[in-house]
């Protein structure tokens, strides 16, 4: 139990650190006076003040800020030359989306140290099958492993999702699949299910279109930075896809499931902590990508929400009153935790569900 707390405040207090701390470099490249960078929430359990800034820690562990000189209010500026308010529109947007840019590239460095750890996948240029769950029609077929399947009733394929559509076109119906096994070329009729058992597919078997490579250590950290940086871009549209799925089950009255908050997160922390450091760096690249993605969205207390602003008055050339601007950031942030308190409310009702709100428990209890 020790061990997944300290993970999953270990994971989000990187996150959080590296996000603000794009926001506080930013500033102070920019000559912003930055009054204060926390770790935490309020109330201050421990405050250093070095320079001119106070370094913080606060007895919530959820969240960091950086206070800026004059980010909110005009009457709270002292110095006109270092205050937030007072900067340029492109400064006031850099300091702003650069908390966003940290994640995305936090989430990188993640996903390139494990790749450059478990190896680099590669095309192999064929779908190869991995083996076949028993009483399926993959082993009633007799497929076997490392069977290479070549074509699927007469189309060529050589990319898993390939496999796996027409496979799925084809249910209930029979189907001729071409393999090559040992250098030889063979048909093998199969019929794929219906509605197969959870966990397996419609023909119940495992296939790969890829392999591990290992190449030289001294080319690891590039490939693992180039595979890294695509890997966040996968992470990037899936997390907008998952947006798009929530905000139609909304409209449609139906309750989002695929989606967790602080006590989901909590537990899916918890379980990969369990299986070693590595996937628990990616899950953390994973975490990363999503926090850049929605502090990115145009809503109100967001960084999106804050580049909204600017935007507007560089279209208009007329300013929102910083007091009406940060009236609008409450009125979000209170939408914000009251969805959070929605989301965390789903993940019990979730962990009930399945027998396993007892067991989360207990561990509070160990």
């Amino acid at each position: 139990m020790i061990i997944s707390i300290i993970s999953f405040l270990l994971v989000l207090s990187v996150l959080i650190l590296i996000h603000e701390a794009g926001h506080f470099f930013a500033a102070r490249r920019f000559g912003i006076w930055v009054e204060e960078f926390g770790l935490g929430l309020p109330p201050r359990a421990f405050g250093k003040k070095r320079g001119s800034t106070i370094y913080s820690l606060n007895w919530l562990p959820f969240g960091g800020f950086v206070r800026l000189h004059g980010e909110s209010s005009e009457e709270t500026i002292s110095n006109p030359k270092v205050a937030f308010l007072n900067k340029s529109k492109k400064v006031r947007t850099l300091v702003i989306a650069a908390g966003v840019v940290m994640n995305l590239i936090l989430g990188i460095v993640a996903f390139a140290v494990v790749y450059s750890f478990t190896g680099i996948p590669r095309d192999i240029g064929h779908v190869r099958i991995l083996g076949s769950a028993e009483g399926s029609p993959a082993a009633a077929a007799g497929l076997k492993e490392n069977d290479i399947v070549r074509e699927v009733d007469g189309i060529k394929i050589v990319k898993n999702d390939e496999f796996i559509k027409l496979i799925d076109e084809q249910r209930g119906k029979e189907t001729v699949l071409k393999i090559e096994r040992d250098g030889k070329l063979a048909e093998v009729k199969v019929t794929p299910r219906v509605s197969p058992p959870e966990g397996e597919g419609a023909l119940g078997v495992g296939i790969t279109s890829s392999e591990i490579y290992y190449p030289p250590v001294w080319q690891r950290p590039f490939l693992g930075v180039y595979y890294g940086f695509g890997e966040a871009i996968f992470w990037g549209k899936a997390v907008l896809s998952g947006l798009g799925s929530m905000i139609r089950d909304l409209t449609g009255g139906h309750i989002p499931r695929d989606i967790a908050g602080p006590i989901g997160i909590f537990n899916i922390t918890s379980e990969i902590a369990s299986l070693g450091i590595l996937p628990l760096i990616n899950f953390a690249g994973i975490l990363s990508v999503n926090l850049a993605v929605i502090n990115i969205l145009p809503f109100p207390a967001l960084d999106g929400g804050r580049l909204v602003f600017v935007v507007f008055e560089a279209i208009t050339r007329r300013r929102v009153t910083p007091r009406v601007e940060a009236a609008i950031h409450g009125v979000g942030m209170a939408v914000l935790l009251s969805l959070v308190l929605v989301i965390s409310f789903f993940d019990i009702k979730r962990l009930a569900e399945f027998d396993r709100l007892p067991a989360f428990l207990m561990q509070f209890f160990k």
